[in-house]
């Protein structure tokens, strides 16, 4: 199997589709080289799968609802399963990561690894992302894993085993006292972010975001605020901006004015002058340089 290469594919809820290794063995390696250009963010999204990254040179910005982490060189992070994430290089990063599905360690749903460890991990309130502890037990799995000598498999699986077995006692205290599921900030921001992401198109407004997450204009707001340092609108405009800038790529017989309007801007203007703000270019200029 190897390393995969690296290349999000997202829903229109911000669900990545991508699989990670195969139905056989539920894991996938990644490596890839990210630069402070708007193109090399990685935007929110979740999935099933747990996911450690670990910096071999540079910095990583990585957030999760509410936090904000920054992840030095040799150093790593793991984030949850179904956990909203954002990142994006400080200058520079050589990024490795690992994406698995705990069945990878519990061999099935009814095993003594899922019923007492990873389940209760995985649904821990407290455990959204945390550092890594055990920076040499990824670097051991992630060598197998791009090696693929005979064997590698248990190597990964060992080694990943060892990591959640450290975040098991790491929350121990919290797994024990039966916190579970989501906290309320992460659940309804990724509720609100899956309307944005599936409506970006339509005539939105704050009160309609709010409304997806059953709450106030004032609440929402709040909670953007918490939990991606950032307001609904402000969200909307950057979220609609990066669809046009694929867009512009993927669709080279439109026009800007067409995809502006695919975008939901009520201009082309509006649209070039957001563009330049978040791509420092225009969108002739990015389908130009960028295209193939």
């Amino acid at each position: 199997m190897g390393l995969q290469k690296c290349a999000l594919n997202l829903n229109r809820i911000g669900k990545e589709l991508q699989p990670h290794g195969t139905a056989k063995f539920p894991c996938a390696g990644y490596s890839a080289v990210y630069t402070d250009r708007p193109e090399d963010v990685i935007p929110w999204h979740w999935h099933e799968e747990l996911e450690i990254v670990y910096v071999e040179t540079g910095g990583l910005k990585l957030q999760i609802p509410g936090k904000t982490f920054h992840v030095g060189q040799g150093e790593g992070f793991v984030i949850n399963s179904n956990l909203p994430h954002f990142a994006a290089a400080e200058n520079f990063c050589d990024l490795h990561s690992l994406v698995f599905h705990p069945v990878l360690i519990t061999g099935n749903k009814d095993s003594v690894f899922a019923v007492r460890y990873m389940t209760p991990l995985i649904h821990c309130s407290t455990f959204d992302g945390c550092p890594l502890s055990l920076a040499d037990a990824f670097n051991r799995a992630f060598r197998a894993l791009k090696e693929e000598r005979t064997g590698y498999e248990f190597i990964v699986r060992e080694n990943l085993s060892l990591i959640c077995l450290s975040l098991h006692e790491r929350y121990a205290h919290e797994i024990d006292s039966g916190e579970t599921g989501l906290d309320p900030d992460s659940r309804r921001i990724q509720i609100m972010l899956e309307f944005i992401h599936d409506n970006y198109h339509e005539n939105l407004d704050l009160t309609q975001i709010a409304r997806s997450a059953d709450i106030g204009e004032r609440e929402c707001l709040r909670c953007f605020k918490r939990s991606i340092q950032n307001s609904p609108m402000q969200y909307l405009l950057k979220y609609r901006t990066t669809q046009g800038a694929a867009m512009l790529l993927q669709d080279p017989g439109s026009s800007v004015s067409e995809i502006a309007a695919m975008c939901g801007f009520n201009s082309s203007s509006n649209f070039s002058q957001m563009f330049k703000r978040f791509y420092k270019c225009t969108p002739r200029e990015y389908r130009r340089d960028h295209g193939r």
